[in-house]
């Protein structure tokens, strides 16, 4: 399907005001018509022509009104006779077609977690009582960017561990026809695929960086992850997505990563051991530390002559040193008054 764009549509007001003026017209002829069918000696055929005439246009003369379409910016039309598509109608503007032709929009009482779908006051009630939805009155599709915020999803990483994972995706309407007729509705067609390229992304990647573990495809392990590295994922499930839809004539502008967690069945587990590498980490570095301390006390000591330390006394102070500087409590010294001997 090809979309095609109606561009000598635009002359509503022409049309609207020529058929105003036709019905205005047809009253003096039902009028004129009328006097001279009841007149003594008048044209009786031609009174009962110009009546009938007046008559017909006054009741069939509102059909071509119906013909009327008002747009605003970054809205469309897609029109169809009497199941054929006969083109699309963009752009702001007054409009005027074929007065049979019939608007199609699937998704127009669809409603998801997205920018233009939250709406209030759009049920009223008709004459029988009946609750109507005005909005799936209406057939227009919005070609503005929207945003899709689709729920949270549990899916297992490439390590197994489950995470919760959710994401925006930013998307217009770039084919209004592959849009109303290629799928059955664009707007859940799009839902169901953000959760398709989501799982298959996600499961390639850990939450964190892990040895061994390739996620570009290439062979050789990298540090990518969810956590480190959510531009390098979120585009690839904007490629990922984009691919899926573009039959549906939608155009994927950006996918971004909103929620990302460990499920709560192992995020106790997991947090201890995030604290548990947190220390590994923090001891290293303390202990790097004070052995270059304890390195540098020994050169000073031994530069400057202030004190003569065989073997087991350097060993003795590196001993009392590493304590010192390592332990997590403040030192309690005690002071040799005696002889050091």
């Amino acid at each position: 399907m090809t979309e095609q764009i109606l561009t000598t549509k635009k002359n509503g007001m022409k049309a609207m005001l020529l058929n105003l003026l036709v019905l205005i017209a047809a009253i003096p002829v039902m009028v004129i018509g009328i006097i001279m069918t009841e007149t003594e000696g008048g044209n009786v055929v031609l009174g009962g022509i110009l009546a009938g005439l007046g008559i017909a246009t006054l009741a069939l003369g509102w059909i071509p009104l119906c013909g009327l379409k008002v747009l605003k910016p970054q809205e469309a039309l897609v029109l169809t006779l009497f199941g054929d598509y006969i083109g699309t109608l963009k752009g702001e503007g007054f409009y005027w077609v074929n007065p049979f032709c019939s608007a199609v929009n699937p998704a127009a009482s669809t409603k998801l977690n997205q920018s233009g779908d939250v709406k209030t006051n759009t049920t009223k009630i008709d004459a029988n009582g009946v609750a109507v939805n005005m909005d799936a009155m209406g057939k227009r599709m919005s070609l503005k960017i929207m945003t899709l915020n689709n729920n949270r999803q549990k899916i297992n990483d490439c390590l197994g561990n489950p995470i919760e994972i959710g994401i925006a995706v930013t998307w217009k309407i770039v084919d209004t026809a592959k849009a109303a007729f290629n799928v059955d509705n664009y707007k859940e067609f799009l839902s169901l695929q953000c959760d398709s390229a989501l799982r298959n992304i996600v499961r390639i990647y850990p939450y964190d960086a892990a040895p061994n573990v390739d996620t570009t495809g290439d062979g050789i392990a990298d540090e990518g992850s969810l956590r480190g590295s959510s531009d390098v994922v979120a585009n690839r499930i904007k490629d990922e997505i984009q691919q899926r839809v573009d039959e549906a004539g939608l155009e994927i502008v950006e996918a971004r990563i909103t929620y990302l967690a460990y499920a709560p069945e192992i995020a106790a587990v997991m947090l201890q051991r995030q604290q548990a590498s947190a220390v590994v980490d923090a001891r290293k570095l303390i202990v790097d530390g004070a052995v270059g301390m304890v390195e540098m006390a020994l050169e000073r000591l031994n530069e400057k002559g202030t004190v003569q330390l065989d073997e087991e006394r350097k060993a003795a102070m590196v001993s009392n040193l590493l304590v010192v500087l390592c332990g997590n409590k403040d030192a309690q010294p005690i002071v040799n008054s005696g002889s050091l001997y």
